[in-house]
């Protein structure tokens, strides 16, 4: 057999390294899809861009302007946010602020492994 030849591998081998055994529940699984699924809009993506940026809760009625959406819409985009865990919602008056909920998307890197090393 030449070198350019690859020999099968032998029957019962195997190809490649096993997997890993899996870190989430399925209860974490789908937690993870929702809030990736939540996070797959661009104004949801600056949206939590916005939070990040701001040492403080923030108002819908400052994220119209930079969005350029009228409220009914940063509302519910904002909404999914909530639903999906990623934001924490505070009702001042007649007004709702918003934060952003760190351990939540620190769980997003944390399922991808991304602060892991590779094994």
């Amino acid at each position: 057999m030449t070198a350019d030849t690859a020999t099968p591998p032998a029957a019962g081998a195997a190809c490649c390294a096993p997997l890993g055994t899996p870190s989430l529940s399925d209860d974490q699984a789908q937690a993870t899809a929702r809030r990736f699924k939540a996070l797959a809009d661009l104004h949801r993506i600056r949206i939590v861009n916005l939070l990040a940026t701001s040492p403080e809760p923030v108002c819908v009625c400052e994220l119209t302007g930079p969005l350029g959406l009228s409220q009914p819409t940063v509302s519910h985009h904002l909404k999914k946010l909530v639903q999906a865990g990623l934001l924490d919602r505070e009702q001042r008056g007649t007004w709702a602020y918003y934060s952003l909920r760190r351990d939540a998307l620190g769980g997003l890197a944390d399922a991808l492994d991304l602060r892991g090393e590779p094994q």
